[in-house]
């Protein structure tokens, strides 16, 4: 099928699903499901896949342990929102990494310091796998999937002690 143009409202009853298809095996791979409810995280490691993550708000608890929540391969538009839904400052940490230190994050979050200071912190650019979200009071992080390769990062964390970017 060709390209599909709508000039009227595109209306589901469920969601929407954007996929990638393989030009050589015809295998579809789901981007992002748009439209769904959001995804309430588990107080514990996670690996998380483009079907059911990608495209929705993940609310990330306030965790008895630091938990690590493990991004699928990137696949360019693949979207991942992490937002805080705990209900006062966490005392453990919510750390983001992507499958391994060849997909790497590029950008940087603003850190609005509990001592009414702002920053950013920025990844290197070149293999900075991982950001751990330190003893956090709020943060609301968007990662988008750049290429095959890598991951946009932006968005904000609100705490005492800086977010920092590292290699796995």
């Amino acid at each position: 099928m060709g390209t599909t143009t709508f000039t009227g409202a595109v209306r589901s009853e469920s969601t929407f699903k954007t996929v990638s298809k393989d030009s050589t095996s015809g295998a579809i791979t789901e981007v992002a499901t748009i439209g769904d409810g959001p995804v309430s995280l588990a107080d514990s490691n996670v690996t998380l896949t483009n079907a059911t993550h990608s495209g929705r708000i993940l609310l990330v608890p306030d965790g008895g342990q630091d938990n690590t929540y493990t991004l699928p391969a990137p696949i360019a538009g693949s979207v991942f929102r992490f937002v805080y839904a705990g209900g006062a400052a966490d005392a453990t940490d919510a750390i983001i990494v992507t499958p391994g230190n060849t997909n790497f994050y590029i950008g940087g979050v603003t850190f609005l310091d509990t001592d009414n200071e702002v920053s950013a912190v920025f990844s290197d650019g070149n293999s900075n796998s991982s950001i751990q979200l330190n003893v956090p009071a709020g943060f609301d992080v968007t990662i988008v999937g750049l290429n095959t390769t890598n991951y946009q990062i932006f968005g904000t964390v609100t705490g005492a002690t800086a977010p920092a970017f590292a290699d796995q």
